[in-house]
């Protein structure tokens, strides 16, 4: 019997402590994907929901550079990650690289928020993802040197992250020493991660 990812739900692996709505319970970051080209107006509708995150100054510093599997850069994208990412990678609809700009349009100071404020891009972007019944992973695995040169990132920007997206596939497709990671991952317990004034270590 095969499993798809989207037969993990959060419930089955988390546990909350106060109640929240089960999108956020139930959004992970799975690894199986199917293999099959991702719609373009698919993308755009998650690039959409990334362009209306809040950010300092509404500077929205966030830029999404991207290829879509079956296309002319699809292959730049995926050489850039290590080894064990392109293995599973390589069957997403799309690769996303994640860059902000640190300065101001305005006056061309720091701006010391573009990296929070294009977290906040990318969980929009992810969440729509998990409405759309796509899988959305981000990851650090990947060169972030060769993605500044080989896609021409001007030096005023900061390459955060890769994201790939796809529509879900099989778990039992993945490596055998992925598939046992294929579960969503649980979270620090809140006291851990919010204190009532002052740090507490």
């Amino acid at each position: 019997m095969t499993t798809k990812v989207t037969d993990i739900v959060g419930t089955e692996h988390r546990k909350l402590e106060n109640s929240v709505n089960p999108l956020f319970l139930n959004r992970w970051s799975p690894r199986a994907m199917s293999g099959e080209e991702l719609p373009e107006s698919d993308l755009l509708t998650l690039l959409e929901a990334a362009r209306w995150a809040p950010s300092c100054f509404n500077l929205q510093p966030w830029r999404f550079l991207y290829a879509r599997q079956g296309t002319e850069n699809w292959d730049t994208f995926l050489n850039l990650m290590v080894e064990f990412n392109q293995t599973w990678a390589g069957k997403a609809g799309a690769l996303l690289v994640v860059i902000s700009k640190k300065t101001f349009d305005h006056n061309g100071k720091p701006a010391d928020t573009h990296s929070f404020d294009t977290g906040a891009a990318t969980q929009n972007l992810a969440l729509q993802g998990m409405l759309m019944g796509l899988v959305v992973h981000s990851m650090a695995g990947f060169d972030y040197d060769k993605a500044r040169e080989v896609l021409e990132i001007p030096e005023d920007f900061t390459v955060e992250a890769m994201m790939a997206v796809g529509l879900p596939g099989n778990v039992e497709d993945l490596p055998e020493e992925m598939q046992e990671r294929e579960v969503p991952s649980p979270r620090k317990e809140l006291q851990e991660i919010a204190f009532n004034g002052k740090f507490k270590s």
